[in-house]
């Protein structure tokens, strides 16, 4: 499967804080309402991150581990989207398992990146030209701004070619 300028453009939007803000606030306010964004986006890799504030907040005075799991796998799903953004057929997707290991409070903004663009793309790729669905699971990766790290989580995603 090829890049194509859809991917790039995809991929534009999310950079755009703007464009992505409106996305999120139509397709997934939860996220938007917690404060998640899109940090950096491409087609390898992709970082969002979530506040602690009022509304991110748990009891303890830090991040609700539900809004660390958001941006989480919004920093796969971004990756899903793009890469199935340029596919030549139908792919549908979709979250089929989490594990999450905590190892730090978040007292602070939290930025989760997935580095596993290439192995997306390549499972996308796979079910396009077999039809067999493939499950892939990546690992996430969330750190403060002084780059301790927070969170891990591996994130099992579905990819299936839709049927017309």
């Amino acid at each position: 499967m090829d890049t194509s300028r859809s991917t790039a453009q995809f991929f534009k939007r999310v950079n755009n804080r703007f464009s992505f803000s409106l996305f999120l606030l139509y397709k997934l306010p939860s996220a938007w309402i917690s404060g998640v964004r899109a940090s950096a986006a491409s087609e390898e890799s992709c970082t969002t991150s979530v506040p602690f504030g009022w509304l991110s907040q748990n009891p303890f005075r830090s991040t609700y581990f539900a809004c660390l799991a958001m941006a989480a796998e919004m920093s796969s799903g971004v990756l899903a989207m793009g890469h199935i953004s340029s596919a030549p057929a139908k792919v549908s997707m979709l979250v089929t398992g989490m594990e999450g290991i905590f190892l730090k409070k978040a007292k602070t903004r939290t930025y989760f990146t997935c580095d596993a663009g290439t192995q997306i793309r390549d499972a996308i790729a796979h079910t396009i030209t077999t039809g067999e669905p493939v499950a892939l699971t990546v690992e996430v990766t969330g750190r403060s701004k002084d780059n301790v790290e927070i969170a891990r989580f591996k994130i099992t995603w579905s990819f299936k070619k839709a049927t017309t």
